[in-house]
């Protein structure tokens, strides 16, 4: 277990860069409606709710016995076998050396397969791919080299048109078409470069997500790296697996932003790190609870607290604590950390964080945001200067986010030919080429590679666009999302013309991966009625979503629109709302 005592770290105060004498343009305001959990009235809440549900047995957190009743199937599966040990104890390699018939012929393999492994990263594609794995790695700020990459790249080759990796939506890789036998020298083998799949699935915390320009960002507030590396060692213990925070109530996300244009989309974290000055210091203030989720979206609120630089650790786990102790393990739907918040107020809630603070304090938010609100988000495709001079930075587009082995080893040789072996992944599925030589620039732009499908400068609608794996690999997928995101977007700039970028995410079903809730216009699979009265594919469109200072959730715009219908829909929405003019009144000015 960790010492609570030897959390603090020491940070150098980051060197802030003057923000511009005129502001930049702002972006469009909107008044926000409070959140109950926000109320200065707290609920009332006996004692006795505040008795930590879990205890430590063996080394492991297990739920208490008069905790039991009403639990939802996963908790009972956790209570039966504790994941963690498939790695910790190296239950990993039996395993892997059972058949699938012989792991379907037991409820307690079975379980390890469809549900235990995912502590390990491993979610097994039950209904389309039967015994073939998506993997998740954790790539803390999105951070990669070439030579992990290359690794990556050669175990999805092996497995021909299943394997394919995809740049996810917290800055992270999945890989697929794993199969069961190979995993154990698959974990080995990301060891030897540097990565682990450890605790990024299931009830774990998530990949932590930063600048995607950190530490090259001339405009960035902080360098989140060292902030981002810190909590993905910690919560793992290393690489090692840590017991402490294995057994969450659900899903926990957390980012550290770094940057005026809130690359990280903090107001959808369970936890957000907010740059803030208090009294000379440098630190954060702090956010806490955003989610998705098929039943509920939630932004984050503000804690009311302020925590210095050296602190980032001991908040995260105080709050990963009082998450762990308290939230409740029933309705898988009601069980994320905003329901807590909720149940115990804000200022409930606070308590119980600063209670398990190792000085049992914690300080107030400060005034002193280092975030300038009237910022307006910079793009990062194509060449940009970085803060070291001679060296750029070149944004390239991931169509969707997907690549195949080849695709990595070429992005693997233009990082070692042209930079530092370095590769940056960004939450809208992008890639990032950092440090390369400014006199280089040239040439890495005139390779084949980026001609075709990896351009630096993309087409107005295609920059934005963001979706989730779909029904070609995801079970719970409605529809597919990724080659239709690209056929419609690409019929849509057949029929109009944009004046600026439009962000729009694709998510296969309710609990929206694609994050299309933050879109200005996000499609949620659904199935709707065909004109013959039995079901299609269709999609719930969204309409209104902002990221930023002004973000804000979007809302229903239409339900059950036949997919077949969606182009004419998008055009008239993108016309109506946001500016676009139809493509042939627009050759007519011409």
């Amino acid at each position: 277990m960790t010492s609570s005592s030897s959390l603090s770290l020491h940070f150098t105060a980051p060197c802030h860069t003057l923000l511009p004498s005129k502001p930049r343009r702002s972006v469009i305001v909107a008044a926000q409606t409070a959140h109950p959990a926000e109320s200065t009235a707290s609920p009332t809440v006996d004692a006795d709710r505040l008795e930590p549900r879990v205890e430590l047995r063996d080394g492991f957190f297990i739920l208490k016995e008069k905790f039991r009743k009403g639990i939802n199937p996963q908790e009972k599966v956790k209570i039966e076998r504790e994941p963690m040990k498939l790695f910790m104890e190296n239950g990993i390699e039996e395993l892997a050396k059972k058949s699938m018939e012989e792991i379907d012929s037991e409820k307690s393999s079975k379980e390890d397969v469809d549900v235990r492994l995912k502590w390990l990263g491993l979610f097994h594609r039950r209904k389309h791919h039967y015994g073939k794995f998506m993997m998740r790695l954790k790539l803390p700020n999105g951070v990669t080299t070439s030579a992990q990459t290359r690794y990556l790249a050669s175990v999805i080759r092996k497995y021909g048109e299943d394997g394919c990796a995809d740049v996810t939506t917290r800055q992270n890789w999945q890989i697929r078409g794993v199969v069961l036998p190979d995993v154990p020298e698959i974990l080995k083998g990301l060891a030897s470069v540097g990565l682990t799949s450890l605790q990024s699935g299931m009830d774990n915390v998530r990949n932590p997500v930063g600048n995607p320009i950190a530490g090259i960002d001339p405009d960035e507030i902080v360098d989140t790296r060292p902030y981002t590396n810190l909590l993905s060692q910690f919560i793992t213990a290393n690489s090692r697996g840590n017991p402490d925070f294995t057994n969450l109530p659900r899903k926990w996300n957390v980012c550290v932003v770094g940057t005026h244009d809130l690359y990280e989309h903090p107001h959808i974290n369970d936890l957000a790190y907010m740059p803030a000055n208090k009294d000379g210091r440098f630190g954060f203030n702090v956010l806490v609870g955003g989610f998705f989720s098929p039943k509920r979206c939630e932004e984050a609120i503000p804690l009311d607290a302020w925590v210095p630089a050296e602190d980032v650790l001991p908040l995260c786990k105080a709050v990963l604590e009082a998450y762990r102790d308290l939230g409740t393990r029933g309705n898988r739907q009601k069980t994320r950390m905003m329901w807590l918040i909720d149940e115990l107020g804000v200022e409930g809630f606070r308590a119980e964080v600063e209670k398990r603070m190792p000085s049992g304090k914690l300080e107030r938010a400060s005034s002193e945001d280092l975030v300038n609100k009237q910022w307006e988000r910079r793009d990062y495709f194509g060449v940009h200067p970085q803060k070291q001079e001679g060296l750029s930075y070149i944004g390239l587009h991931v169509p969707v986010g997907r690549l195949q082995a080849d695709d990595m080893d070429e992005l693997a040789r233009l990082a070692d030919t042209y930079g530092t072996a370095e590769l940056r992944l960004t939450v809208e599925q992008n890639i990032i080429i950092p440090n390369v030589e400014t006199s280089k620039t040239e040439a890495l732009l005139q390779e084949p590679f980026l001609k075709n499908r990896f351009s630096p400068e993309p087409s107005i609608l295609m920059k934005g666009l963001v979706a989730c794996t779909g029904n070609q690999f995801c079970g719970q997928a409605i529809i597919e999302t990724k080659l239709r995101a690209l056929k419609v977007t690409e019929e849509v700039e057949r029929l109009v013309a944009v004046p600026k970028p439009i962000r729009m995410h694709w998510t296969g079903c309710p609990n929206t991966c694609g994050q299309v809730q933050v879109a200005d216009i996000g499609f949620m699979g659904c199935l709707t009625r065909g004109e013959n009265g039995k079901p299609v594919e269709g999609a719930d469109v969204y309409v209104g979503g902002r990221i930023g200072s002004d973000s804000h959730l979007g809302e229903i715009y239409k339900k059950g629109v036949r997919v077949t219908e969606l182009v004419p829909l998008v055009a008239e929405i993108l016309i109506k709302e946001f500016g676009a003019v139809p493509r042939e009144r627009e050759d007519n000015e011409d």
